[in-house]
């Protein structure tokens, strides 16, 4: 056998998973330079082995293309990695006391940034004081994101650093929470995070690159080979470019980055980007706007009255006459478009956006999406196929609450609503495509969790036993092609990523179970032995 014709790399298994078929089979892969050169029966394989072939071989651990996370907030969740998780607290003062704790720990840090704390699920359920961290670090300025990361707590230090008091104007569609003489509380609603942006851009670039790096070593290790970065956050733009395309021309980018940018009316810079970004490794992938907030806090867009807050529906954080406008342009402009939709108000106007630009510009392969869609009106379910419209869902949201019984959203929506509540199965049998993500840093990047939830409905607490709302449960192999395929798809890659199949790109890892031999309460222990990425192995455990 000559050198040309050696694979660089063999993967053998009992449970190969291409994505095609619906159970795993016994055989082998082959990898030559960055492609799939071969995908079937063992003895077959075995000719392909060269002297300089690293053969992988496995028993029953499950061989599939890398996971494809479609919604991630890449430069936050990489900063959250490196910043104090308040996930745990279970107050006000415990949490600012893990946030002093951390500050003492990093006295070098001009700015101490956290992420996950909830009020919603505190024992007394109250938006917190800028005062609580003040008496406990009042000399450093505090930037603390909720868990739905729609809202972020500061300290007085913070305000006074960005400029915020009693005449700050509130921004459009955002907040800034004053007490009855009009004074900052220390807590910044949606839109109201801009001001906090030079915060965030004067992290040094050198550091930015460290926690980007940081990021890639996590996402290998979980399996994870490519991403959609959905950049903006209300008010903010959070992420940065330089830093990417640093990395992405020295070739070390170990996780094909898809990204966003803002779709606020203004077309010449996304234009900018659609001609600079388009390698296989950093790419231009659309413009992204919100359409609501979230259901927790009745910031959703709703078409009828909070079933616990009867007086409010909530709001689209933009007008509807601006959304439907740049919709419209950008359409016409070959832009895609993903909108943040929780409401089912929300999620009919997307629909309806998307529906009228159809009308006035013509159909085209688009593949507009709507993401999170946390409850939908049923009769809206079918439109998602008949317009071709994507469904980026993150599974994980629906059990944002450890206890079934603390589950907010049954409160929020009442009986009736809460039948349509992340509605996946009813999406996909309308001939939708699916695809997953995690919304990473609201919460973690590890893509078993997401399978577990999407497959059981389970709560932490194992309740409700058969699921919630058990007809939207998937099987595990329309989980994996949501979380693979779907999501390649998605960022219009599915002729090169999401299957194992021969002349795609040798995005591929290896599991250490194979998941369709086991129970699904024991999914969540699954774990990534092997990952490769553009033919290199870019982690391996225990090496």
């Amino acid at each position: 056998m000559t050198h040309a014709e050696q694979a660089d790399v063999v993967i053998t298994s009992n449970a190969i998973f291409t994505g095609l078929e619906k159970e795993p089979f016994s055989g082998s892969i082959a990898i030559k330079d960055n492609k799939i050169i071969y995908v079937g029966e063992q003895d077959r394989a075995a000719n392909l082995i060269g002297a300089e072939t690293k053969h992988f071989t496995y028993q029953d651990q499950l061989v599939m293309a890398g996971f494809n996370d479609f919604h991630i907030h890449l430069f936050l969740g990489s900063l959250s990695e490196d910043s104090v998780s308040l996930f745990e607290a279970k107050s006000e003062v415990e949490a600012a006391k893990l946030v002093k704790r951390f500050a003492d720990q990093h006295p070098e840090r001009e700015w101490i940034f956290g992420f996950r704390w909830y009020h919603v699920y505190w024992d007394k359920k109250e938006l917190p004081h800028r005062s609580t961290l003040d008496q406990l670090i009042p000399d450093r300025p505090v930037f603390l994101f909720n868990d739905e990361c729609h809202g972020a707590w500061v300290n007085t230090k913070a305000l006074e650093v960005l400029g915020i008091d009693e005449k700050t104007p509130d921004p459009p569609f955002g907040e800034i929470v004053r007490d009855k003489l009009g004074k900052p509380t220390g807590f910044l609603y949606e839109t109201a995070m801009t001001y906090a942006q030079k915060a965030f851009d004067q992290i040094p670039f050198e550091d930015k690159v460290k926690l980007l790096k940081n990021f890639q070593k996590e996402a290998a290790r979980l399996g994870v080979t490519s991403i959609s970065d959905m950049l903006p956050l209300p008010g903010l733009q959070l992420g940065d470019l330089e830093v990417y395309d640093y990395l992405d021309k020295r070739k070390e980018l170990s996780v094909r980055i898809h990204f966003l940018t803002e779709l606020n009316g203004e077309l010449s810079y996304p234009m900018k980007l659609r001609d600079q970004y388009q390698s296989d490794t950093l790419k231009f992938s659309g413009l992204k706007q919100f359409l609501d907030g979230v259901p927790t806090t009745y910031t959703a867009f709703m078409l009828e009255p909070y079933s616990d807050r009867e007086d409010t529906t909530g709001d689209t954080l933009i007008p509807v006459d601006y959304v439907k406008r740049w919709i419209m342009e950008a359409d016409d402009q070959g832009f895609r478009i993903r909108l943040h939709a929780c409401g089912d108000g929300a999620v009919r106007l997307g629909l309806d956006s998307f529906e009228e630009a159809q009308k006035r510009n013509g159909k085209r392969d688009s593949r507009h999406t709507i993401e999170h869609i946390e409850v939908i009106a049923e009769e809206d379910v079918k439109r998602f196929g008949e317009l071709g419209i994507i469904a980026s869902m993150q599974p994980e949201h629906m059990a944002a609450s450890e206890f079934f019984e603390d589950n907010v959203y049954r409160k929020r929506l009442g009986r009736e609503r809460e039948k349509w509540t992340w509605p996946m199965k009813s999406l996909l049998q309308s001939n939708a495509q699916l695809a997953f993500g995690t919304d990473f840093p609201v919460v973690s990047l590890e893509p078993m969790t997401e399978i577990y939830r999407a497959v059981t409905r389970k709560h932490d607490d194992g309740y409700p036993q058969q699921g919630w709302n058990p007809e939207q449960k998937l099987t595990l192999y329309e989980a994996l092609r949501a979380y693979t395929i779907g999501a390649a798809f998605g960022t219009f890659r599915e002729k090169e990523l999401g299957t194992l199949e021969v002349g795609k790109l040798a995005d591929v890892i290896v599991l250490d179970q194979n998941l369709f031999a086991i129970d699904p309460e024991q999914i969540r222990e699954v774990q990534t032995v092997l990952t490769i990425m553009d033919g290199k192995v870019m982690y391996q455990k225990g090496c």
